[in-house]
């Protein structure tokens, strides 16, 4: 957890009580999910010596979780639309890439447990937590999604929309799993080629041709199921 920082005059600016909070949450949830910690258990984390200090902050951990994403999303956010501009994608792996490639570099900063976190929601079916975030802070990645369903017209719905979330699902497993090797000072292959092969796959996974057995199965169940959560 990040305890202080330097502004541009070299001046130590530490994190305010709130954000230490949300660090130490964000690594406490990676590591024990959401019902392996307590309220306390995060205040102590946080070296906040007020044990009600995250329910007088946040209240509950919904809320907390909440605002684990409104911390991160922001820059997330900001470094997509920074690579769109310089990039200007026209196709399926260059739009993947600017999406994913700002989830991929936080994961490589020092003392960052944002992918296992997510990841956490994940595997215990908590991706309705997206849903109800504001909507700027999920903009980029509905945006982001229409784009790419632009480019898979030969896949019908629903096994679009399944295909393009479960990409990033997978995208943020994969991240994760990286991070968490990293945290521990387990080999992982240079920064480069983990990107480059992630990548490969992720835009194989996404353009390969619908089987004919998948069409049937299609055909003969409800065409209308909804797709997986998405994922920021």
């Amino acid at each position: 957890m990040r305890i202080a920082t330097l502004d541009e005059v070299g001046v130590v600016v530490r994190p305010s009580v709130k954000e230490q909070i949300v660090l130490a949450a964000e690594r406490l949830f990676a590591e024990y999910g959401l019902d392996g910690v307590s309220l306390r258990q995060i205040s102590a984390a946080a070296g906040n010596g007020n044990n009600t200090a995250v329910q007088y902050h946040f209240g509950s951990k919904e809320r907390l979780v909440q605002e684990i994403f409104e911390y991160r999303l922001p820059g997330l956010n900001e470094r997509r639309r920074l690579l769109v501009a310089r990039r200007r994608p026209g196709d399926l792996r260059s739009w993947v890439e600017c999406h994913i490639l700002p989830v991929l570099e936080l994961g490589e900063q020092e003392g960052s447990h944002y992918l296992s976190f997510v990841a956490m929601l994940q595997q215990h079916g908590r991706g309705d937590v997206f849903a109800r975030l504001p909507a700027e802070l999920s903009r980029p990645t509905r945006e982001f999604v229409e784009r790419v369903g632009g480019l898979l017209g030969h896949i019908p719905e629903p096994l679009r929309g399944h295909r393009i979330a479960q990409a990033l699902a997978f995208g943020v497993h994969a991240a994760s799993e990286r991070e968490r090797t990293r945290a521990h000072d387990g080999h992982v292959l240079p920064f480069a080629v983990h990107v480059g092969d992630l990548l490969d796959g992720l835009v194989g996974f996404l353009q390969a041709p619908v089987s004919p057995a998948t069409s049937t199965a299609l055909v003969e169940t409800d065409p209308q199921e909804p797709a997986l959560p998405l994922h920021p």
